[in-house]
């Protein structure tokens, strides 16, 4: 079995985790994990699911990206390629799986860093397209509050956010909303302003 990213380095018997048996690249550091194994030793976890918006708070996390995550790759086992799924943390990476022997690899430092956010026993989560959906609908509300916070300052952004949980919560805080988009409209409106 040939490494998919190297292409002509054989794999080699590993393990990681000291029980879930892997197949390893001796020259790009990658491994790959047989779903069978990977079942099986996944069975034998805790189950502690990780949701894209608790993701969020573990996002800033050190990670050099490998220069082979651009690279397309076929499964080492069927041939067929593998598809990607990206893990949006601060400097971003693919995992990639085999839609049909459901094997997967990851590029060197990607485990680690799959393993501190969570994520490394509920893999298949990030393949699902709600999964996906979910993380680009935070990054967006995360890029937002950003921007907020770079047009208002941290003071007044702050001061926003606060205001609009207090308004998502209250029955009638869309009475309030509208009330303070009437007058900065008519603020704008004003010749003084």
């Amino acid at each position: 079995m040939q490494c998919p990213k190297c292409k002509t380095v054989n794999l080699e018997e590993g393990i990681l985790d000291q029980k879930l048996s892997v197949k390893h690249c001796q020259e790009c550091k990658g491994f790959w994990i047989p779903a069978d194994e990977y079942e099986t030793w996944q069975a034998e976890q805790p189950n502690h699911p990780v949701t894209p918006d608790l993701l969020l708070s573990m996002l800033d996390v050190d990670f050099v990206q490998s220069p082979f995550d651009t690279k397309a790759s076929l499964c080492p086992e069927c041939r067929r390629y593998l598809s990607r799924a990206k893990v949006n943390i601060k400097t971003p990476f693919y995992i990639e799986r085999c839609q049909q022997c459901r094997g997967i690899w990851c590029d060197h430092g990607e485990w680690e860093v799959l393993e501190q956010l969570g994520l490394h026993t509920t893999i298949e989560q990030l393949f699902s397209h709600e999964w996906q959906t979910q993380m680009r609908s935070q990054q967006s509300l995360d890029q937002e509050r950003q921007a907020t916070i770079e047009k208002l300052g941290p003071l007044l952004a702050q001061r926003v956010f606060e205001l609009t949980q207090e308004l998502e919560e209250h029955p009638n805080g869309d009475f309030a909303v509208a009330y303070m988009m009437r007058r900065i409209a008519v603020n704008l409106q004003s010749p003084n302003s």
